[in-house]
């Protein structure tokens, strides 16, 4: 009898441990691999080309036939994950790796990653968080274009430029933080927006290109800091809410359109490039009505 009570505990315990170990990291066969792209000749690095299992929650191991995994791809329209925790082997997360998974609402990037590649998590619809650590050098054009339920983002002081609709159309997105090393705001990088109500530009910054911030309507006031020396056509074109604009420098790229200019062509609605050149303009704060064509500066 008391055998019996100890192989019964004995497999009990045994019952509680093994599905917590297995979950550690998912099984090398689930996943292909790439010998010689990315390899690095002194580890033997290898790269993920694609996902072949069927788990919902993937962990992905460190190492695969003793190789360390250095580079993540070919998880691109799987619409079954949920979650991924990357190890902190990676380096990269290579182009496209997760985009379009419209049922990824977690991903856990470990301070290993330096390079999140070109829409790498763009159209993914479900995911609503994710951190960026302060190892990420460089995010993507496009890196999250299109995460329509992505609610905020913190970009680390690591990185130094905003690529081209990097944030692009995430619609959800109401609080974004901009690391103070970052020094250029790319094209679109902001575009389409509709939730952002605000955003704290950084001193380091001193370009904000074409139509960075177009169409985000939600957007009430913007300060415009004494480093920025250009903003690009059409860079708050849409901003239908926009009713405050704060220069604490001049403008003084040829990039901010001057006189001769069209209407279209001018970085804010309304007739704020002409009140901002003309003789009593420059620095200040200039107001609106939300949607009405003339500022005033204050």
């Amino acid at each position: 009898m008391k055998n019996r009570k100890m192989i019964l505990w004995f497999t009990l315990i045994v019952t509680a441990i093994i599905p917590v170990y297995a979950q550690q990291y998912d099984s090398e066969k689930d996943f292909q691999i790439d010998w010689n792209r990315y390899k690095d000749s002194e580890n033997g690095s290898v790269m993920i080309t694609k996902y072949i299992g069927s788990k919902k929650e993937v962990r992905i191991p460190s190492r695969i036939e003793n190789n360390p995994v250095a580079v993540i791809g070919g998880f691109s329209n799987n619409n079954n994950i949920t979650k991924v925790t990357i190890p902190n082997s990676v380096i990269l997360i290579d182009i496209n790796a997760f985009s379009r998974c419209s049922s990824l609402t977690s991903v856990t990037i470990p301070d290993s990653v330096r390079f999140i590649g070109y829409q790498a998590f763009s159209g993914c619809t479900s995911l609503t968080s994710i951190t960026i650590p302060n190892s990420v050098t460089s995010i993507g054009e496009q890196a999250f274009s299109s995460c329509t339920s992505l609610t905020s983002i913190t970009i680390p002081n690591s990185v130094t430029i905003i690529r081209k609709q990097a944030f692009s159309s995430c619609s959800r997105l109401t609080s974004v933080t901009i690391g103070n090393s970052v020094t250029s705001i790319e094209e679109q990088a902001f575009a389409g927006c509709t939730g952002l109500t605000s955003i704290t530009i950084p001193n380091s910054v001193t370009n904000i290109e074409e139509q960075a911030f177009a169409g985000c309507t939600g957007l009430t006031s913007i300060t415009i800091p004494n480093s920025v020396t250009i903003i690009g056509r059409y860079a708050f074109e849409g901003c239908t809410g926009l009713t405050s604009v704060t220069f604490q420098g001049k403008i003084t790229s040829d990039k901010f359109p001057p006189s001769n200019y069209t209407y279209g062509n001018t970085p804010f609605p309304g007739d704020l490039k002409n009140k901002y050149l003309a003789s009593d303009g420059g620095p200040g704060t200039y107001t609106r009505f939300a949607g009405g064509e003339i500022w005033k500066k204050q």
